[in-house]
């Protein structure tokens, strides 16, 4: 190999080194009693013109510390953990090396890939200086304020808005909360500031909706304020744009109202209208809690509804078919066993009554999901009683107008129910002779015998 080629290699093996040294000695963010550019010297030691950091190329823009921050991190492991505990110092220390990263930052230039970095190492300094700190100091992991039970989130990745200060909460470098009840997520800071209670309170002591659509009073009815935050409002937008809530018809400052969108249940009942409108964040979150709850009496809030959707006299009748079939499940070992009746977990006020809807069962008929699912679950109840089992088979009934045909029952769709006495006959048996029941007649009779004895009163 040449001379000279061995005499290059061994100078850049040497200025490497020399570097390495030049950046233990100088750029450790944890030496207060250096400056930036100077160290202290051992008696014996001398720092040599061989030792200075090169200087910069011409036409290259020199800021203040960016030399020493951009290379946190990178020349030395300021994350790791030594032996021993951490004293007060490292935290106070960390503490100085965020702030002059933080006014690197600002020294250089806009959306360049060194401003890119240091925001980088800020972020692993955070995240350290938030390691270092005495647990004892930390932020509790349960609070509870007006009946909100917020617990404070672990995850560091997911990005948040805080519903108090409609700002965006950084995972990484904030503490935040979120309620367990109503899912109200802001800041470890915002949690004193907080006045509205939480909505899942009134889902559990009042749940019902309001079923006048848009029910405004005007913006003098609130002397001008928002309705939850009471801060000053007007349509002028000076000091605050006033924002109305299609639900509760109030008017909201932009804090409280971020324009969400909702299906409103009065015009869903009284107009069969599903398009979303906007609506306040409390009412978002009440709608939110509320969309699964069968509190909908459709028959008495709007009976001519039934006229109008045909899908929804659909669901009724397969409703009054299941509540038909849930005798013949209570009393069968098999249909027990197999738990058949946990198909219709999710909505269980179906084999309670046919009456009660919620909003999300009226969205599902809307879409046409419902009666696919609950034909099938339909289906699946008849053949384990009409086919699969024997036990519910031999609780079929026999026609006692005709004495004729296969085994009915209650849930068939050619049969006709006595409301009395629950027999079961053909509909057109039934309708064809008489419209009396033909066991009740008979049971009317055997009182009647037994009650004609002389001087007793049947009606006593």
């Amino acid at each position: 190999m040449p001379s000279s080629c061995r005499v290059k290699g061994w100078d850049a093996m040497e200025y490497d080194e020399k570097l390495v040294r030049f950046r233990q000695a100088h750029l450790n963010p944890f030496n207060k009693q250096l400056g930036p550019r100077h160290h202290e010297q051992e008696p014996s030691e001398k720092v040599t013109s061989e030792d200075t950091l090169p200087e910069l190329p011409a036409g290259e823009p020199e800021f203040h510390y960016s030399e020493r921050m951009m290379d946190l991190g990178l020349s030395e492991d300021h994350f790791s953990r030594p032996v021993g505990l951490f004293l007060a110092s490292d935290v106070q220390q960390l503490r100085q090396a965020i702030e002059e990263c933080k006014q690197v930052i600002l020294e250089l230039p806009e959306q360049s890939e060194k401003q890119k970095d240091a925001v980088v190492r800020l972020i692993h300094l955070r995240l350290k200086l938030q390691e270092l700190k005495d647990p004892n100091e930390e932020e509790p992991n349960i609070r509870v304020l007006l009946e909100h039970r917020f617990y404070k989130e672990k995850s560091k990745s997911v990005k948040q808005t805080c519903d108090k200060c409609n700002t965006i909460i950084w995972g990484l470098i904030q503490t935040w909360y979120t309620c367990t009840g109503c899912c109200y997520r802001c800041h470890s800071k915002c949690l004193n500031l907080i006045s509205k209670p939480c909505v899942s309170s009134k889902v559990s002591h009042q749940a019902e909706y309001e079923l006048n659509i848009c029910p405004e009073t005007g913006l003098d009815s609130q002397d001008y304020r928002c309705a939850e935050c009471r801060a000053p409002i007007s349509l002028r937008g000076v000091p605050s744009e006033a924002r109305q809530c299609d639900y509760t018809g109030q008017y909201y400052c932009s804090h409280c109202h971020w324009n969400d969108l909702a299906v409103i249940p009065a015009r869903v009942v009284h107009n069969w209208d599903f398009e979303p409108r906007k609506v306040s964040r409390c009412s978002m979150r009440y709608l939110a809690l509320m969309v699964s709850r069968p509190v909908l009496r459709l028959r008495e809030i709007n009976p001519l509804l039934f006229n109008y959707v045909e899908e929804l006299v659909e669901i009724r009748k397969l409703r009054q078919d299941i509540l038909l079939m849930k005798p013949y499940f209570i009393t069968c070992k098999e249909a027990m066993e197999a738990r058949l009746l946990l198909q219709l977990q999710d909505r269980q006020h179906f084999v309670e009554n046919d009456e009660m809807y919620s909003i999300q069962d009226l969205l599902e008929v809307h879409m046409g999901r419902l009666s696919c699912s609950l034909t099938e679950i339909h289906t699946l109840f008849a053949k384990h009683i009409k086919l699969d089992c024997e036990r519910c088979q031999a609780k079929g009934f026999v026609c006692e107008l005709c004495k004729e045909g296969d085994v009915l029952f209650p849930f068939d769709s050619h049969t006709s129910v006595c409301n009395d006495c629950s027999a079961v006959f053909h509909r057109d048996c039934y309708y064809d002779n008489s419209t009396t029941c033909p066991k009740c007649a008979r049971l009317t009779l055997r009182k009647q015998s037994l009650f004609q004895e002389p001087g007793l009163d049947m009606d006593a």
